[in-house]
């Protein structure tokens, strides 16, 4: 069984949306975890009417609003799946997602998985662009840069237990990954493409002042470098995420 982690916070446009793509998949083992971080709008009542239809769809709901991080933490703690995937309240899965990444995942006897995956607008219309996994991600490649779509991300739990990150803010599934993959050696990435990421300028990842502010915070406080090392890190991810990484984007 697949264990879909997803966190949402006000998402009452697209959590349909999400919700949809995943009773669509041609697998069918699976569970939802949604854990709405005190959302103020549509979003609870939304998600527990659909839970009334489809009992593998959990809700759970925090009072005050925690963050993403501890909403992903907390769904993964209480998940009861062989393999944990992420799914974000606002992004969305083709069809054939789990099918395709278990099926590769049991070929190339591999312990986490990502894929491809292409870029939609605010309203979910294409813009066209394709962005490429890596064939293979060590540890020291995603230390410069993530390189994990989190919409594409999946692990097997039975090999590498669960992956709980605490004591960070933001930038928590980055740490995830570099943790799961050096558990794991290294990731497998898949040319397929799996799903839609929703470009939205609220997101940490739109705001690229911010984004570096909080990768010199991972390698400062969290992976507890020195100040000269942290500084030549952030440089080394300038490097890697305005020069490489942009490579992988394919028109289509």
């Amino acid at each position: 069984m697949v264990s879909i982690i997803t966190p949402c916070y006000n998402s009452e446009k697209y959590i349909e949306t999400t919700i949809n793509s995943v009773l669509n998949q041609t697998y069918q083992n699976w569970e939802m975890i949604i854990v709405d971080d005190a959302s103020q709008d549509d979003t609870y009542n939304i998600v527990s009417r659909i839970t009334e239809i489809d009992t593998r769809i959990k809700l759970f709901r925090h009072h005050m609003n925690l963050g993403a991080g501890a909403a992903r933490n907390f769904a993964v703690n209480i998940s009861r799946g062989d393999y944990i995937a992420f799914l974000d309240s606002d992004d969305i899965w083709k069809h054939n997602k789990l099918s395709t990444q278990i099926n590769y995942m049991k070929m190339t006897n591999s312990s986490v998985c990502f894929s491809s995956y292409e870029l939609v607008d605010d309203n979910g219309n294409p813009l066209n662009k394709l962005i490429e996994a890596l064939p293979d991600l060590t540890y020291d490649k995603q230390l410069k840069c993530n390189y994990i779509g989190n919409l594409t991300g999946m692990y097997d739990v039975r090999r590498l237990g669960k992956a709980i990150i605490h004591g960070i803010e933001k930038r928590q599934d980055w740490i995830m990954w570099l943790n799961l993959i050096e558990k794991a050696g290294h990731a497998k990435g898949m040319k397929d493409s799996l799903a839609y990421y929703r470009v939205r300028k609220e997101g940490i990842s739109y705001n690229k002042l911010s984004l570096i502010r909080y990768n010199y915070r991972v390698y400062r406080f969290f992976l507890g470098y020195g100040f000269l090392k942290s500084l030549r890190y952030i440089l080394i991810f300038l490097v890697e995420y305005f020069f490489i990484k942009p490579r992988q984007i394919r028109n289509l």
